[in-house]
């Protein structure tokens, strides 16, 4: 297919969320469609990947997805574009990562002997943390790096990045880790290696997957290690391969699945109201965010306090096809505190209003609050539905 499918933002907004959010039976599911799902640690009400699930599925709870990951094995905590979650299925492709880390097999080599040493205690052992290891070792020259001082923290770490350990289970958010063959199931570690190009187009093909439509020109937080160059290479070879089609969203161009475009064909989910985690896929590709939603999204975690227009942890909230507003959650001890609210536009209005009051019930028990409390400055509307919602 070599022309554009044309269609408006209307069509694109309703077919991306029943891309995103038709109905899901399990976590599994979700992860078949999303193909990861960014890990994140800081957890103001669950951290990112809770957030994500929790959007999809309305019985999640935080925490779920460690049963899947270090318990079935059906997912691994590992790298995608960024410290991820990643079904074992996707694996395969991801050894890429493990070759474009350069600079992680150079410093390798610095600590042989040490990555020797610390790689046959985890083999004898079993899963280990960097403290927990028998091998420790102080060096001043690491002081000031990412891992600090602990040359065994560098070194596992180093091995991570090159695929020779992964992350067997967490303690206390802490990396536990094991050999890489005692995680992986054989089937994939059996699998033939990927060439480059193989690698290239099969994580592109993902990310259209994930996405629903994706715009080439999307920034490095949705691309990661696919740069420009080998980017076109395999869009054309996907497009060749009739895998993507290349569309045209009002002026906007961007590729999509052919699965994506039957959703033209259907019917708008009924509208919910959802909370959208930070990291999540709807909201990586900020540029087509914007054009399509009409909705600018910042995640302004990082931004200086002073500096901020909405708030340090706040989440975007959709109701149907269209953003209604932003809120910022904090939940601790059975409470959960909403701390934040802001409208988009002109989203106040009954049909809101009824739709916001099962989804700050899901959020609740997702949480597990047993009452919420409001911030004296949030809107009325918002603050006496929640202080009177039965939990």
């Amino acid at each position: 297919m070599s022309t554009s499918v044309r269609i408006s933002k209307s069509d694109a907004r309703r077919a991306l969320i029943r891309h995103h959010f038709s109905p899901f039976n399990s976590q599994m599911e979700v992860f078949d469609r999303l193909r990861s799902i960014q890990f994140d640690p800081i957890a103001p009400a669950g951290c990112n990947h809770d957030l994500v699930l929790q959007s999809r599925l309305p019985e999640y709870r935080i925490g779920d997805w460690e049963k899947v990951t270090y318990e079935d094995r059906l997912v691994y905590d590992g790298w995608d574009k960024q410290a991820s979650l990643v079904p074992f299925s996707g694996w395969p492709l991801r050894r890429y990562f493990y070759h474009r880390s350069e600079r992680a097999r150079k410093s390798l080599e610095e600590h042989a002997e040490a990555a020797k040493t610390i790689l046959a205690e985890i083999e004898e052992r079993g899963p280990l943390m960097p403290k927990e290891c028998f091998f420790q070792e102080h060096r001043e020259e690491l002081k000031g790096s990412w891992w600090g001082p602990s040359l065994a923290k560098n070194v596992l770490r180093l091995l991570w990045h090159t695929g020779r350990v992964m992350t067997s289970g967490r303690k206390k958010g802490q990396h536990l880790y094991d050999l890489t063959e005692r995680i992986v199931p054989q089937q994939y570690l059996d699998a033939p290696g990927l060439t480059e190009e193989e690698s290239v187009q099969g994580i592109a093909l993902e990310r259209h997957r994930a996405l629903g439509m994706l715009r080439p020109t999307a920034g490095y937080e949705t691309w990661s290690y696919i740069y420009a160059g080998p980017r076109q290479t395999a869009i054309q070879a996907l497009i060749n391969l009739e895998e993507i089609v290349s569309i045209e969203v009002e002026g906007m161009k961007a590729h999509a699945t052919p699965a994506f475009l039957h959703h033209l064909d259907e019917p708008g989910l009924e509208p919910e109201a959802r909370f959208i985690a930070p990291l999540d896929q709807l909201v990586w590709d900020r540029g087509l965010l914007q054009k399509v939603f009409d909705f600018d999204y910042i995640w302004e975690i990082y931004t200086p306090e002073a500096k901020r227009r909405w708030g340090y942890y706040v989440l975007p909230v959709l109701y149907g096809d269209t953003f209604a507003g932003r809120v910022e959650f904090w939940a601790r001890k059975g409470t959960l505190e909403i701390r934040r609210w802001h409208w988009e536009g002109d989203a106040r209005n009954p049909k809101f209003m009824g739709a916001f009051e099962p989804a700050l019930r899901r959020f609740a028990n997702y949480a597990g609050a047993e009452r919420i409390v409001v911030d004296a400055s949030i809107d009325s509307a918002i603050k006496d539905l929640a202080v009177n919602l039965e939990l």
